[in-house]
């Protein structure tokens, strides 16, 4: 299936999700997260939810993460780039134009010290091939990283088996986690 048309695939089965199912499925994701042997990192960059597009609520993972005693690093747009931010007890958050919640200011990581990335998408297929909202923050942001950064998808859904037009500059994701599996892309 070609992106446009996944793009409005996915956000219709969410538009049909209540708040109520979503926070159940949320919590399902973040129990499944447990499986991964992912929890021993430093950094720990993740998406904070954006509720008018229903997406994941990413609370569940938050508590995961301070509960290990790592950092949570959050994005922040930039014109057609992210910043990314500790987020601490002090962080005030503000709803961008896209009720995106962004850090106001903060204390600023550079993302070659992120260890994981947890990544918003809408769909993704069997290799690991992300479908995001098509501006390219995220593939532009992951370029960025180390080399052997995680790549950790969040979805309700299982994969597709194939997304048409993959580009050489998208990049593909390690895992992705839904409320009843994880998928494992990462070569070995």
């Amino acid at each position: 299936m070609d992106k446009t048309s996944l793009r409005q695939k996915y956000k219709a089965l969410r538009s049909d999700f209540s708040l109520d199912q979503i926070d159940e499925l949320s919590l399902q994701i973040a129990n499944q997260s447990l499986k991964l042997d992912i929890w021993d990192l430093e950094f720990y960059h993740i998406f904070l939810t954006i509720e008018n597009q229903k997406e994941i609520n990413t609370e569940y993972i938050l508590h995961i993460i301070f509960g290990k005693d790592a950092n949570v690093v959050i994005p922040k747009m930039r014109g057609q780039d992210l910043d990314h931010y500790l987020l601490t007890d002090t962080t005030k958050l503000k709803l961008n134009q896209w009720n995106i919640p962004e850090p106001v200011n903060g204390i600023k990581i550079d993302p070659q010290q992120l260890d994981l990335v947890f990544v918003p998408l809408l769909g993704y297929d069997t290799l690991g091939n992300r479908v995001g909202y098509g501006k390219g923050f995220y593939d532009r942001f992951l370029s960025s990283c180390k080399k052997d950064v995680i790549k950790v998808g969040l979805s309700f859904f299982p994969p597709d088996e194939d997304i048409l037009e993959v580009d050489d500059y998208d990049i593909a994701l390690d895992y992705c986690i839904t409320p009843k599996a994880v998928y494992t892309f990462k070569q070995s």
